[in-house]
């Protein structure tokens, strides 16, 4: 509601509020676009900032490949498409989670609790968006950081992460402040994961990457030599819960 709150203020009609949440469907870059219309810029210079903006989807995409590369292009196509921040920290966490790809489980986090409560809240907004003056007293201009915030800190398991949080945040913020809002996502978005890389893991911290498992894994405390593991071992031999992609191979030696 709060993208349509801004969209009515600069200008647009229910129909190009509408169009922009299900054509563009960016989120912050929604927000940004809202910004500098106002701000009386091009539109060239909207789209080349907005792009600059969206370029963290490169990151998104870069986590999720691992999972889904047995999938059709033009489904993952339209899954970049309903990409958003929300969806992707739910997405991740989620396959992190069952080690596997969820393709109902991303549906619903992408569309259901995303995609169509925004587009509703896109047409209220410009709808009842005069009957509310200053929408800052109602506090409803943090809703969207808030929000950013608390999915980062479901995404947070350990040192490394928290590093990354943190340094992320912090650079983001600064050159935010020091030149433009765009270019301080991107740069966090670089730094933060960077740093987050070299620091050194916690005792007890597991990794949480996607890995494609070709040989029997000795520290891995899953690998136990009970018979419900050595059965379960048998079943699926690639130990993800499901067949192994015939385009990857993941057999295992005895």
């Amino acid at each position: 509601m709060v993208y349509g709150l801004a969209a009515r203020a600069a200008g647009f009609s229910p129909i190009e509020a509408s169009g922009m949440s299900v054509l563009v469907f960016a989120g912050a870059a929604q927000f940004a676009a809202i910004g500098y219309i106002l701000g009386g810029f091009s539109w060239v210079a909207v789209m080349v900032l907005t792009a600059f903006l969206n370029a963290r989807h490169f990151l998104y995409g870069a986590a999720l490949a691992p999972y889904l590369a047995d999938r059709p292009r033009a489904v993952r196509a339209l899954m970049a498409h309903v990409l958003t921040d929300e969806a992707f920290a739910l997405t991740i966490a989620h396959f992190r989670r069952i080690r596997q790809a969820d393709m109902p489980g991303f549906w619903w986090a992408a569309i259901v609790t995303v995609f169509i409560p925004w587009n509703i809240a896109t047409i209220v907004g410009v709808l009842v968006g005069g009957q509310i003056p200053d929408p800052s007293q109602f506090g409803l201009d943090v809703i969207f950081p808030a929000a950013m915030a608390g999915l980062a800190v479901g995404l947070v398991t350990g040192r490394r992460e928290l590093v990354a949080a943190v340094m992320g945040a912090v650079v983001a913020v600064g050159v935010g402040l020091a030149s433009d809002p765009a270019a301080g996502i991107i740069a966090g978005g670089l730094v933060g994961p960077a740093v987050g890389m070299v620091t050194p893991r916690a005792r007890g911290d597991r990794p949480h990457e996607a890995v494609i498992v070709f040989t029997p894994r000795l520290d891995d405390p899953s690998m136990s030599t009970d018979g419900d593991a050595a059965e379960g071992l048998a079943s699926d031999p690639a130990g993800i819960g499901q067949p192994p992609d015939p385009a990857v191979r993941t057999e295992r030696r005895p």
